[in-house]
């Protein structure tokens, strides 16, 4: 007796999956349902999955057990490290429609395509204001919040970002990384 698989079809994209609890899953993209919630204050990511919720929840505790093996740098989930396996091949198979751009993954054309659409999904919850980037509203969040989890060394001044943590840093030095191209005062 021969079987025969059956295919679920998304009425929606047209992608097809083996499995009717693989399309299930697919239609919550879909209709943007997340059930899998991160518990930590402020952070607010959520997942159609609960391992991708287990695998987010590392970059909370800062473990990264996936370790490249060209350049050791470490990975929290193994997704991540498999992209970042495309950045030593120097492949960028991810072409931008309207400019030259030209990326190595799949998120990363998406995130720059934002640039000629104007999207801004990411919304503060408190004031309103939206960004193009989660990164822009994580780091925006510390306003509401007061963290500043980038300490001085020498004084134990806090910062919200590492750029002022950076700027800051040359008080204590004496370093001044830009000259004036008109004078030679700095």
């Amino acid at each position: 007796m021969l079987q025969r698989k059956m295919a679920f079809q998304c009425d929606v994209c047209h992608a097809v999956y083996s499995r009717k609890g693989y399309l299930k899953k697919h239609l919550m993209a879909h209709a943007g349902e997340k059930p899998y919630k991160c518990t930590q204050p402020m952070c607010g990511t959520s997942f159609i999955v609960a391992g991708s919720l287990k695998g987010h929840m590392l970059t909370h505790t800062g473990e990264k057990p996936y370790k490249c093996n060209v350049c050791n740098a470490g990975f929290s989930m193994a997704g991540n490290l498999k992209t970042h396996m495309v950045t030593h091949t120097g492949e960028k198979p991810h072409k931008c429609s309207v400019c030259d751009a030209a990326f190595s993954e799949s998120r990363s054309l998406k995130r720059h395509m934002r640039i000629h659409t104007g999207e801004r999904p990411y919304k503060c919850t408190i004031c309103g204001v939206t960004f193009s980037q989660s990164v822009h509203l994580k780091i925006h969040m510390r306003i509401h919040s007061g963290e500043r989890p980038y300490k001085c060394i020498i004084c134990s001044a806090a910062f919200s970002q590492t750029g002022s943590l950076n700027n800051h840093v040359r008080t204590h030095t004496g370093e001044k990384p830009y000259k004036c191209t008109i004078c030679t005062i700095f």
